[in-house]
């Protein structure tokens, strides 16, 4: 089995998005709501739009297709059409996608940092 064969058909965590901790507390944002996660799921190599659907809860196909397509015209993915008896699509990360990857880590451990004064923030705004 090659490098790539073990990647992509390693299954996405479905937890790997914690529902309690939800991204759109984070004021830094790449895109729309999802495509910070969608990066995400594709950091470790190329994925079928079905493997992206159980990480990423709540999202309809529609909304996650669109998303796919935003993400392919600002250069941050491709799309490859495998012409195979089952033909499939992957979504990789291209290299401008890839290098999304640290500022994102940065932006995720400062949220992790600064997660009790974000919230108390939030709360305040919606009680005050």
């Amino acid at each position: 089995m090659t490098y790539r064969e073990a990647v992509t058909t390693t299954p996405l965590d479905p937890d790997m998005f914690d529902p309690v901790c939800p991204s759109g507390l984070s004021p830094i944002r790449v895109g729309d709501k999802w495509a910070g996660m969608i990066i995400r799921c594709l950091e470790h190599g190329p994925r079928r739009f079905s493997e992206l659907r159980p990480p990423l809860r709540g999202i309809t196909a529609k909304v996650l297709t669109k998303s796919l397509r935003t993400l392919e015209r600002d250069g941050l993915i491709t799309r490859t059409s495998h012409p195979e008896p089952a033909p499939r699509v992957e979504y990789a990360l291209t290299p401008l996608g890839r290098s999304m990857l640290e500022p994102m880590a940065a932006a995720c451990a400062w949220a992790r940092e600064h997660w009790d004064e974000l919230l108390d923030a939030r709360e305040a705004a919606t009680h005050g």
